[in-house]
């Protein structure tokens, strides 16, 4: 698929729209699309991705600043027709040769109308590429706009259905304006949210990117954070167990033991043998990931860091510590812990921890995690952004079955 992305301006000029149109940019050409993107101002988003820098676009281009001067009062003079003419002969050689075109905001804000005028214009042609007008803002049910916009053309683009063209928007809200402003039914309108990136929100290092996609991490409901070594006197077995009840209530969740085996004691070989076994038995294999299975490698602290950004709590059953050092870490981190009731874990989360008896029942365990984590507010917005604004699910999910679908059906 061939598709190109317009806007104004593109990254790294900064603004919500740019990001998105930048994100969506990404996430096409790692499909292995061509993409290109058309802007005023910026650069492009990525390796492999074209840019075409057509001044024109820019809605701060001193050109389209003296035209929107003089629409702004109501006026459309021969200034505006001329730029609206100079921007269709500038986009037809590029965009004739797409599968696809999406417009970001170009159909619903006034900021360059000569362009809306001009998109609309290229793609009216039977012959045009298929057309998404992605809609994040709406200028007529804005009411700061509402002095700036006048009655006819070229203001009634921007209030008009576009019959061959897919209308976006990132919200239900903004699809309810939009039914309402353009007099279409709900279902005319899709709506596809914005979103984030874990990996690059949270900086993670290259080797954890890899881990999160090879264990499925960003899909457990809860993930439990284990940071210590396969040695018997962390009592990993009570924290597997307390898993498997969990489960039974929370089918996603999920634990993550990151050390390798001890290094001093030859009997930690027989003890991980031990856990692998249990694991199988209690039907974890893929619920319960020992990093250690993946790498014998050191793993740098950066890395552990890493996953106490993806954790939802740490699970720290251990029958012996020195210090404790994990609860300090998820301390800092923002996390809940769950942890032994011993003299020095006590100590570090003082009545600030959730405690059990390094002997307490698995089903008492996993009791106590599900009742600190089922009513917190923090850990159910954490879910509900995992499982519904992740860019690689929106993208999978929304918007390359919209493209797939505009492709076969001119709208």
């Amino acid at each position: 698929m061939k598709a190109a992305l317009l806007h104004y301006s593109a990254p790294p000029v900064v603004g919500g729209v740019e990001s998105v149109m930048g994100t969506h940019a990404q996430l096409l050409q790692a499909d292995g699309h061509a993409v290109s993107v058309l802007a005023g101002r910026g650069t492009s988003p990525g390796e492999g991705i074209d840019f075409h820098l057509l001044p024109l676009l820019d809605s701060r281009h001193p050109d389209v600043l003296a035209v929107k001067s003089e629409l702004d009062q109501g006026t459309v003079s021969g200034a505006f027709t001329r730029l609206r003419d100079r921007l269709a002969t500038q986009l037809q050689p590029i965009l004739e040769g797409m599968d696809v075109v999406i417009a970001h905001n170009v159909g619903s804000l006034h900021k360059n109308l000569a362009l809306t005028a001009a998109l609309h214009r290229v793609t009216s042609n039977p012959n045009a590429p298929a057309l998404v007008l992605w809609h994040h803002d709406l200028a007529w049910t804005t009411p700061r706009y509402r002095q700036e916009l006048h009655a006819g053309e070229p203001w009634d683009l921007l209030r008009r259905d576009w019959p061959w063209a897919a209308q976006v928007v990132v919200s239900e809200m903004r699809q309810q304006e939009l039914a309402d402003l353009l007099g279409v039914p709900l279902e005319r309108i899709h709506v596809i949210p914005n979103g984030v990136d874990p990996v690059r929100f949270f900086k993670l290092e290259l080797q954890t990117t890899a881990w999160v996609r090879q264990l499925d991490l960003l899909s457990a409901e809860p993930l439990l954070l284990l940071p210590v070594r396969i040695t018997p006197r962390k009592n990993i077995e009570l924290a597997l167990q307390a898993l498997a009840c969990l489960i039974e209530s929370y089918p996603q969740a999920a634990l993550l033991v990151t050390g390798p085996l001890g290094p001093h004691n030859p009997a930690n070989a027989q003890y991980f043998s031990t856990l692998l076994d249990l694991r199988a038995a209690l039907g974890l294999e893929r619920r319960a990931h020992f990093l250690a299975e993946h790498t014998q490698d050191y793993i740098p602290d950066e890395v552990i860091a890493d996953c106490y950004r993806l954790a939802d709590a740490l699970l720290l059953p251990s029958r012996e510590e020195g210090f404790g050092i994990p609860v300090i870490e998820a301390g800092l981190s923002g996390m809940p812990v769950f942890c032994a009731d011993i003299d020095p874990l006590r100590k570090l989360g003082g009545s600030s921890a959730f405690y059990f008896s390094p002997d307490a029942p698995p089903s008492e365990v996993a009791s106590l995690i599900a009742g600190v984590l089922e009513p917190s507010p923090v850990y159910q917005l954490r879910c509900r952004v995992r499982n519904t604004f992740l860019w690689e699910r929106i993208y999978s999910e929304k918007i390359l079955p919209l493209l797939d679908r505009v492709r076969r059906v001119r709208w």
